[in-house]
């Protein structure tokens, strides 16, 4: 069968199962079976597949119709511009979490510092900052050694030697330990939330995404303990839920930080707050 022909089917069987993106599905999961980017299938549509790959890549569009993840049918995730390794242990970085390292890179005025990952996951936004301060220092901890184990791979893989990454679950294992950023994209999802059994995010850990008090439990803890890990001066930046803004925003400002700003993503909206602790 071409591939243009083979493409064709299997998006238009994705777009019945309820892909947002069928076509797009189709020619990453193509790729990944191909080992090929998808400049080559626009130039070579017109070429016939082997049966073995052939099969394979119909296995992963049903796994993909069954509602699988791409990014945990391929094993990879892009984020910043940089090929991450993904698994079903980690959360799926997503393009709004590009305005937390933007926000980042921002308050990141100084030639080098120390940046603080809480809650690193796969590493998306550890090494995101890290490719593009060289010279400053940059920590991720996770509570999941798995997730731990897999940035780390990252950062070796992508050649990115300015970040290390280990086990904590929150600040438990950061006793006395000071930054000059902090930065988290935490569990920010009421467990009631409607969206939690639709899409992707069925297939993702629950305890990355999931966080009580509507929410804001994490949020909340985060913003009480980042105070004592901060360096005079120091920023903390966090990634919270688009109606969530205002009460982030409180809490930050309740606990004494200053210059609390929220930012708004790609869609519009409030996606990251941030406020710097008084000298």
């Amino acid at each position: 069968m071409r591939i243009d022909v083979l493409l064709a089917r299997a998006a238009e069987r994705l777009g019945q199962t309820g892909s947002p993106s069928p076509r797009l599905d189709a020619e990453v999961l193509l790729c990944h079976v191909l080992e090929v980017d998808r400049t080559w299938l626009y130039t070579w549509g017109d070429r016939t597949i082997d049966i073995f790959p052939r099969a394979r890549f119909e296995a992963l569009v049903a796994a993909r119709a069954a509602g699988q993840p791409v990014a945990y049918l391929t094993g990879e995730r892009e984020f910043w511009g940089l090929p991450l390794a993904t698994s079903a242990d980690t959360l799926i970085p997503r393009p709004d979490t590009e305005t937390l390292v933007e926000v980042l890179l921002e308050l990141a005025v100084t030639e080098s510092g120390c940046l603080l990952d809480l809650g690193t996951g796969i590493g998306a936004i550890a090494l995101a900052f890290a490719s593009e301060r060289p010279a400053w220092e940059v920590h991720g901890v996770d509570c999941v050694e798995p997730a731990v184990a897999l940035a780390a791979d990252n950062a070796r893989r992508l050649g990115i030697g300015n970040a290390r990454f280990r086990c904590s679950d929150w600040f438990a294992s950061l006793a006395g330990e000071r930054f000059t950023l902090i930065a988290s994209n935490p569990p920010y999802i009421d467990a009631q939330d409607p969206h939690l059994v639709q899409g992707d995010v069925r297939f993702e850990p629950h305890s990355a995404l999931v966080a009580a008090d509507a929410g804001l439990a994490d949020l909340r803890h985060l913003v009480e303990q980042s105070a004592a890990h901060l360096e005079p001066g120091g920023w903390l930046a966090l990634e919270h839920g688009h109606t969530q803004g205002a009460a982030v925003r409180a809490l930050l400002i309740a606990k004494g930080y200053r210059a609390v700003t929220s930012r708004r993503d790609l869609g519009g909206n409030e996606r990251v707050t941030f406020g710097q602790l008084s000298r």
